[in-house]
Parts: structure tokens; C-alpha cells; sequence
């Protein structure tokens, strides 16, 4: 096709735009900023010129606030005493004014010294503990029952830093139960998301009893969630039926949710309710002891 026949095409099916610089004939496309939903011109990157340079400086902006935040942590962070530990025997104490006794031990190697300051500010356990004459107050020691020296170190370092150095289940789980005890909330959550990542089928019944007796909310929701979806799975597993015999709260709650799901899918599905109630309820009560 000769260029006059070419022009004369792209003249016919679009409109001519005689203020283009590109010359008669070129049609510059026009889109809708998604910000501002200005018109723009096409090639500018999805937003108009302003909301663009906006954009840029909100990001610069956004920068130097989380450097700034970086920096007012850094100056406000406490040094957890397993830390100040590892620089050296200067600094072994850092004036401490409390100490923690890991389970059956009672030599200065299994304990971890804290501030009391600190421990209250976390736990409201803790606070009640020594703000009170009670015997931990009076000695400046505190017995930490059923707990490992590992995990009492981890626990007064998340108190301290709101980090877990090296997080595996079995800590997790242990570092769960301790917030639990003392009401360390933002411990529990984190320990509850990291156990809830780490689900599957083999391991979402034990899971959700662990998870009914220390109140967890949010790894009970997880770990039931795939049980329920697994049901001809997990009844078949050697665990349920240990939790038959030994905590059969644990699975008649799991059946109330099992039930209650099967009953709002049957209702949205318009199908036959009462059939489905009753075969429902069949399959969830034959396999207890008490039916």
C-alpha cells in the first residue's frame, strides 16, 4: 500500500487532531488518571503529570519518616540482658534489679536477670507479682515453673526487643503458653501466626487442641479450618482417636463448627434441609463415645 493510500485509511477511520505535532492524521490517546481521574495523555506512566510528582514527593516523604521512626527505635530499644551478656563481664548485669529461675534449677547459670520495670510494663502478671509484698517483690527472684532455660531466655528477650531470635514450633508452642500465663498479648499473636503457617493435616487436630486450652484464638480458627475441610481424613487418624477418649470437648467443638458449616452450605444451596440434617448428624455423632 503507497503512503497517500496508507494516509488516507487512517484518515477515514480516525478523526484528525490538528493541534498534534505529529501532523494531520495522528489521534493521541486520552485516559482517565487513576488517582485524580483526570484525563492524561497515553504514556504517562497510568497517572496524570501532578498526581505523578505528588506520588514522587509522598515517597521520599515516606522514607524519611521510617528512617526517622528507625532511628527514635533504635535510641528508645533496651538492651536485653542475654545481649548485654554477650559483651562482656562489664556489662553482664546492666543493672538489673530481678531475676528469673528457670525449672529445677537453681544456680546462677539457669537464671536470667531482668529490670523490673521492664517486666511489669509487659505483663500485667508480672506487675501484680512485684508491685505487691509477695515473696518475688521481697527476694528479687521469681521461680518460672515448667519452664527451660532456653525458653525463658527467649521469653525475657521478646520482652525486651519484640523479637524471637530462632523460632522453630516446639518454641513457638512453649513461647505461647508463656504468654498466655502472663498476659504478654502481642507474644501470643505472634507465636499464633507462626504456628498457624506451619499447619497441615497431620498436625491441625493437635493443633486445635493446643489451641482451645491456651486460648488461642487465631490458631484455633486456622487449625479448624483445615480440619473441617479434611474430616474423612482426620477421623481416621491415630490422634483423634486419642482425643475421643481423653478430651472429647475437643471433638464435640469440632463437629458443633463441622455441623454448622454443612447447615449453611445446605441452606445456600437450596437442597433439601432436613435430609442433610439428619445425614449431618449421623456422621458426626457415630464416631463419639457417648452416642
Amino acid at each position: 500500500m503507497s503512503r497517500a493510500s496508507l494516509s488516507s485509511s487512517l484518515s477515514s477511520t480516525e478523526p484528525s487532531s490538528p493541534s498534534s505535532p505529529f501532523g494531520r492524521g495522528f489521534v493521541e490517546e486520552i485516559m482517565k488518571c487513576v488517582s485524580c481521574h483526570e484525563d492524561y495523555k497515553l504514556g504517562n506512566a497510568g497517572t496524570c503529570k501532578e498526581c505523578y510528582e505528588e506520588a514522587s514527593e509522598t515517597k521520599e516523604d515516606l522514607k524519611r519518616e521510617i528512617e526517622d521512626l528507625k532511628s527514635k527505635i533504635g535510641f528508645l530499644r533496651i538492651c536485653s540482658p542475654i545481649d548485654c551478656n554477650n559483651n562482656g563481664p562489664s556489662s553482664s548485669n546492666g543493672f538489673t534489679d530481678v531475676v528469673l529461675i528457670a525449672s529445677g534449677e537453681e544456680d546462677g547459670d539457669a537464671s536470667v536477670h531482668a529490670h523490673k520495670a521492664v517486666l511489669a510494663s509487659r505483663s500485667p502478671v508480672f506487675k501484680a507479682m512485684l508491685e505487691n509484698e509477695m515473696e518475688e517483690s521481697r527476694s528479687g527472684k521469681i521461680k518460672m515453673s515448667c519452664v527451660p532455660y532456653d525458653v525463658l531466655q527467649s521469653f525475657v528477650h521478646f520482652l525486651y526487643t519484640a523479637e524471637v531470635v530462632s523460632m522453630d514450633e516446639q518454641i513457638a508452642s512453649d513461647l505461647l503458653v508463656l504468654a498466655d500465663k502472663y498476659q504478654v498479648k502481642h507474644l501470643k499473636a505472634y507465636c499464633e501466626k507462626f504456628m498457624s503457617s506451619k499447619l497441615n493435616i497431620e498436625n491441625a487436630l493437635m493443633r486445635f487442641a493446643f489451641a482451645s486450652q491456651h486460648n488461642a484464638q487465631d490458631l484455633l480458627a486456622a487449625s479448624l479450618s483445615i480440619i473441617i475441610g479434611n474430616m474423612d481424613k482426620i477421623t481416621k487418624r491415630v490422634e483423634y482417636k486419642e482425643l475421643v477418649e481423653e478430651d472429647p470437648r475437643v471433638i464435640v467443638g469440632i463437629f458443633e463448627a463441622y455441623l454448622a458449616k454443612q447447615v449453611n452450605t445446605a441452606a445456600s444451596n437450596h437442597s433439601a434441609l432436613p435430609n442433610k440434617l439428619a445425614s449431618v448428624a449421623h456422621a458426626s455423632t457415630r464416631d463419639l463415645p457417648f452416642f
